[in-house]
């Protein structure tokens, strides 16, 4: 029997209130798939704790819908709160709303112009190491094949086009210890760091325009760590970067632009190296796509570029077109006030059952 409502307001409400904090997707998972099995017109995959559901009609195209079940955890909003027509609580915009709409479309659009999969999946935000589309597209890639994809991330009724490359790499800047009685007997590896926190701080953002959405590069210092006791000049100092390059760039593009940036403040004779940490390609527009501008076009709004890496970039290295289309003000994302009203949900089903329909 379904356990969850059949109205898409309540529908919602009622994900918001099942914990599902990354790596305790199981009991959601389970309920999902109970009411997948419910649908005759479904096939229902389970594959650890995401869930596939695909139609089996024999169009001649197919649509994956796609969705995180996954949020991060609570900061006193763990309970679904309901208050004239707006939906507060964790997940409420990312990305539970989006999970209602794709549940309620599954559950009911039974005769749709194209073929559906639609996939339900774990761990997303967490490190993408432990995403589990990523680890589908790559033990399992014909399971999310189509010929295109639409991640239901909330853009606020927008379609935001492909998506930001992103890299973390270590600066490790090399000195000489010495007694901080003596410090011109050593280098201060520290001290080094000035020059270099002066070009990220004067970092110009390169923007380059696909298919009429711009993307800028973005370059921000996000950890430092250095010193060995409070009386040593520090012998080393490191550095954490984050990079977000626009999808024009590859993964090694990307590494040879921000290796040449940071070279004028760096040493390599003396041990100066950057070690890059991760990294995860971008995704282009693909806004010329047939099914893409469909989309575009259901929602009567111009698309946008997306700010940040989402997994449309694992559509694309699958080789499948995708673009982020969702309920809700993706600023709210995380937030202790996460809230999606039931206008904004009914809105992104509009659209996306315009996208799957004649």
């Amino acid at each position: 029997m379904k356990e969850l409502p059949d109205d898409l307001f309540d529908l919602a409400a009622a994900l918001v209130d099942i914990p599902s904090q990354s790596r305790k997707e199981g009991r959601l998972a389970g309920i999902l798939e109970a009411d997948l099995r419910s649908c005759s017109h479904l096939d229902v995959l389970r594959v650890g704790d995401s869930v596939v559901a695909r139609t089996g009609l024999g169009r001649a195209e197919r649509v994956c819908l796609a969705g995180h079940m996954d949020t991060v955890r609570p900061a006193g909003n763990e309970r679904a709160r309901v208050e004239e027509g707006t939906l507060w609580g964790v997940g409420s915009v990312d990305m539970k709303g989006g999970i209602a709409v794709l549940l309620d479309l599954a559950r009911t659009v039974e005769e749709p112009v194209v073929d559906l999969t639609y996939v339900f999946y774990a761990c997303e935000e967490i490190d993408h190491s432990e995403n589990a589309l990523g680890r589908i597209a790559v033990e399992s890639p014909e399971v999310i094949a189509a010929d295109a994809a639409v991640l239901c991330e909330p853009t606020g009724g927008v379609v935001q086009a492909g998506c930001q490359g992103t890299m973390r790499a270590r600066v490790r800047l090399s000195g000489r210890p010495a007694h901080t009685a003596r410090p011109w007997m050593g280098t201060n590896a520290i001290h080094r760091m000035a020059p270099l926190l002066a070009l990220l701080g004067s970092y110009d953002s390169r923007r380059v325009e696909l298919d009429g959405c711009e993307y800028a590069d973005q370059l921000q210092a996000v950890r430092v760590e250095g010193g060995v006791a409070g009386n040593v000049v520090p012998g080393e100092a490191e550095l954490t970067l984050n990079y977000r390059f626009a999808p024009d760039r590859s993964e090694a593009e990307a590494e040879a632009e921000l290796r040449r940036l940071l070279s004028p403040v760096l040493d390599e004779v003396i041990g100066d190296r950057v070690e890059v940490l991760d990294i995860a390609p971008g995704a282009p527009p693909f806004l010329r796509h047939p099914l893409i501008a469909k989309l575009v076009g259901a929602t009567g709004r111009p698309p946008e570029a997306k700010v940040g890496w989402t997994d449309v970039a694992t559509f694309f290295a699958a080789g499948v077109p995708a673009a982020n289309f969702g309920p809700g003000d993706p600023s709210l994302a995380h937030s202790p006030d996460e809230h999606v009203s039931e206008a904004e949900l009914a809105e992104a089903r509009g659209v996306l059952a315009a996208l799957i329909s004649a």
